[in-house]
């Protein structure tokens, strides 16, 4: 039988969004303008995205949330949506891990953190996936604690994670978080390699793993080193495809095919509302085109599509839209 659908595993938190006219002054005042409450983190971004293009894949998550309400909006948002939520627990031990955002006028957004629950995920929590499905994507890495552990044999406990999803046959993808000057880049992220089939990340991440400028001194991309990384990432392991995403566009690269770097439309900064979930949408685009097997450019069209249509909105989910919509703007 043909595999279909997609998991996704990892992060999943509430965003607490909130449009402020400024950015403060330590120790002054800003005016918060506009809040809302919406579902955050790679695998409700990425499934909750995918639902709204409508292309009727089957889609499941994996995490651990707390018995509080903002667990409950998870539960009901993946309900919504008709996701699978069987293997979304719950704990008493955390609270649902959750981000205040603060995007000012720009677009630009600011992450204020509590990870909470997702300290807790342990690999016990990936038995018995429905193996029907296609592609695993975890996220984030450097932000799940458990499973950033060491082990003995793997590395780290997500590495070991990511080939046993490999051994059962599910093509792997990870996406990793934002996070500057943090040391632990490579050796977090080096280990997975071998066992992925597709890495998505932006310039930012890329930067912080290959220690090479990721824009140039105008504050343009820096496509040669963009390249670069690229190349590196492939001959560390990774089996299929790897694309460094930035706001001007995409740098995607598999194994044995020469390289290439893939525009996007840009936004005037007036038509940008928020920021928050861009870059999942754009993995969620470029997961469907690699399940759908679709050559390398058109499935990062896609993807920036995805990301387009994201940054209309203040959250992370209202600007999804459905496939037909999308290919029309790609």
């Amino acid at each position: 039988m043909e595999r279909k659908g997609v998991i996704a595993a990892g992060n999943m938190l509430v965003d607490h969004v909130h449009q402020i006219v400024q950015w403060p002054e330590r120790g002054w005042l800003a005016e918060i303008t506009h809040s809302e409450r919406s579902t955050g983190g790679a695998p409700l971004n990425v499934l909750l995205t995918l639902a709204k293009m409508h292309v009727g894949l089957p889609l499941q998550a994996v995490g651990l949330v707390g018995e509080d309400s903002d667990g409950d909006y998870v539960l009901a948002m993946l309900e919504q949506y008709h996701v699978n939520r069987q293997h979304v627990q719950r704990t008493t031990s955390a609270p649902t891990s959750m981000s205040q955002v603060m995007t000012d006028p720009s677009g630009q957004r600011t992450f204020f953190h509590s990870p909470g629950a997702n300290r807790l995920l342990d690999l016990s929590a990936f038995d018995g996936l429905n193996g029907s499905l296609k592609i695993f994507h975890l996220g984030y890495l450097l932000l799940l604690d458990s499973l950033d552990k060491a082990d003995d044999e793997f590395g780290t406990r997500s590495a070991r994670l990511l080939a046993q999803m490999r051994e059962q046959g599910f093509e792997t993808s990870l996406d990793l978080v934002s996070r500057k000057g943090d040391p632990r880049y490579q050796p977090l992220v080096l280990p997975c390699l071998p066992h992925l089939d597709y890495l998505v990340i932006n310039e930012l991440e890329a930067g912080e793993f290959s220690g090479l400028p990721m824009r140039t001194a105008d504050d343009g991309p820096h496509i040669d080193n963009i390249a670069l990384a690229a190349a590196k990432l492939l001959a560390a392991g990774v089996k299929q495809r790897v694309v460094i995403h930035c706001p001007e566009g995409a740098w995607g690269e598999a194994p044995g095919e020469a390289g290439s770097w893939v525009p996007s439309r840009m936004l005037s900064q007036a038509e940008i509302i928020g920021s928050v979930g861009a870059g999942d949408a754009f993995c969620a685009g470029f997961l469907y085109g690699c399940h759908e097997s679709w050559p390398l450019q058109k499935s990062i069209l896609l993807a920036h599509a995805c990301a387009r249509a994201s940054l209309l909105c203040a959250n992370a989910i209202d600007g999804a839209k459905t496939l037909d919509a999308l290919l029309q703007e790609c």
